[in-house]
């Protein structure tokens, strides 16, 4: 029975040790070994992984971390990351999720902005930190040495449920990224929004993820299904072997990743459907998803009533557009059409650069109402209010609503190609339809004319005929470039960095 959930402060620690009281004996998997958590191997329960988080936190303590001081976590991406968040919200410390991607550069611009931080890194972050300034790396402590600290005992500590608990930060496609601020009560909102999709589902097994830990949609993943009492799977490595590997051992109900990973996954799907026939949930956010690699997912189900579900959000609200996906609803669809807001929590409108309301079938700016919208970007309020407009977020993104109330997503605002009503729907067209496509990214070349960038699939070659047949009836294309997939630059949730690629390729547009 599906059930809306009301809202209550999200306070990392408490939340966690609730679930562990809730359902102390439900089982949690990896599949490796975390560093900063060695003692769970490659399994343990919610209760027993309470016991060490808690050891951290003191261990922490320790160290003389306190009650408001920041502490970005810079690491591997692993779960472990959010555990670690949990055991610095016990100390009422305020975690900054840090991408294991950014240069040194970066982190010493968030040190400014944080003013007085401190760092948590490990093995994969160790030479960036010894890039920082001098007066950075005395507050920048390893894996190693947290786990060498005696533990100090120390009680829970709270904070205001308003003020700010937790920090993500933007991808940085278009520059140095922005710290994202979040307060118990925002996130607790997001929560309510998440237990309340989560709710509708039939059956309680494993929930299989590999996602960005340090984007807020692992937070509130994490804390939901948690508060639901589901058993998970924590995915470290994405790569076909390795998923091939866990999804014979675990058969998961549920998987998550980013858009991204599914279209490499799914090779396998095709190949080896039979893994995928327990799988009955499939959930992915962050960019949209062509609908070609959907229907190999859910296809693959015993059952046939395979489930997609599509969320469009960002993190500045979180998750915020609908839209549930089977193969029967698939085959009208416009997959550029991301759906409905969510019951009483998210909707969407479409707006002028000035925040007036544009009339429906009429494309303009995409903004989004959430009551789980983020505070403000630390240190950064103007550039926040910029895209206030009231109760409403303005994305950065451009679309319309059709006349039965639903979003269709066009492009980002920046990435507007003059002569082109959206690139996504082209990339998506071409994916659906090339089979020999393992990724396609257009972008603007040196006189603003759309460049397709194309990776080909493992065991493929490049279809020169089946590519002109594909394109006969689309808007002018340069020739594609070809380059592999691995060498695409992304951020850290597997999201094209296209002004990067265009710097790459051609210098300044």
């Amino acid at each position: 029975m599906s059930i809306i959930y009301e809202h209550e402060p999200l306070q990392l620690y408490k939340n966690y040790e609730k679930a562990c009281a809730d359902f102390p004996n439900t089982k949690i998997y990896f599949d490796k070994v975390l560093s900063t958590f060695p003692e769970f191997g490659l399994e343990t329960t919610y209760q027993e992984s309470l016991t060490i988080i808690q050891k951290r936190a003191f261990q922490l303590a320790n160290l003389g971390i306190q009650k408001r001081e920041k502490v970005m976590v810079y690491k591997s991406s692993a779960v472990d990351t959010y555990l670690l968040a949990c055991a610095i919200s016990y100390l009422g410390a305020i975690p900054l999720m840090t991408s294991a991607h950014l240069p040194a550069s970066i982190i010493d611009t968030f040190f400014e902005r944080l003013e007085d931080a401190w760092l948590i890194y490990d093995d994969e972050t160790a030479e960036k930190v010894m890039l920082l300034q001098e007066k950075n790396k005395a507050k920048a402590v390893s894996i190693q040495e947290i786990q060498e600290q005696i533990e100090t005992i120390t009680p829970f500590v709270s904070l205001d449920t308003n003020e700010i608990s937790y920090m993500t930060h933007t991808s940085g496609t278009t520059g140095i990224p922005k710290l994202i601020a979040h307060s118990a009560n925002s996130m607790g909102w997001r929560t309510a929004f998440q237990k309340s999709i989560f709710s509708k589902m039939e059956e309680k097994g494993i929930l299989a993820f590999h996602i960005s830990p340090v984007h807020s949609r692992f937070n509130i993943g994490m804390s939901s299904l948690m508060s639901l009492g589901f058993p998970y799977l924590a995915i470290k490595d994405p790569s076909i072997q390795n998923i091939e590997k866990l999804l014979r051992q675990f058969q998961p109900i549920g998987i998550e990743t980013h858009p991204n990973n599914f279209v490499q996954w799914a090779t396998l799907a095709k190949r080896r459907p039979e893994l995928f026939e327990h799988t009955r949930y499939y959930h992915s956010t962050f960019d949209a998803i062509n609908k070609e690699t959907m229907a190999t997912f859910l296809k693959t189900n015993r059952m046939k009533n395979g489930i997609y579900l599509q969320i469009y959000g960002q993190s500045e609200c979180g998750p915020a557009i609908i839209r549930k996906h089977t193969l029967e609803s698939l085959l009208g669809i416009n997959i550029r059409n991301m759906g409905v807001g969510f019951e009483h929590f998210t909707k969407a409108r479409i707006a002028t650069n000035n925040g007036t309301l544009l009339p429906i079938n009429t494309p303009g700016n995409i903004q989004l109402y959430s009551k789980g919208r983020a505070l403000t970007y630390f240190k950064e309020d103007e550039r926040f209010q910029e895209n206030v407009y009231d109760e409403w977020w303005d994305t950065g993104d451009f679309g319309m609503m059709n006349d039965n109330g639903e979003l269709l997503l066009h492009d980002r605002q920046v990435d507007l190609v003059e002569t082109l009503e959206s690139t996504l729907a082209i990339e998506d067209y071409l994916l659906d339809h090339l089979p020999f496509l393992e990724e396609v990214v257009i972008i603007r070349d040196n006189h603003g004319y759309p460049q397709p960038i194309i990776a080909i699939t493992d065991g493929e070659f490049f279809q020169e005929e089946l590519w002109f047949k594909a394109i006969e009836n689309l808007p002018h294309l340069n020739e594609p470039m070809i380059m592999d997939y691995d060498k695409i630059p992304r951020t850290a949730t597997m999201k094209v960095q296209r002004r990067e690629l265009e710097q790459l390729l051609f210098g300044s547009n």
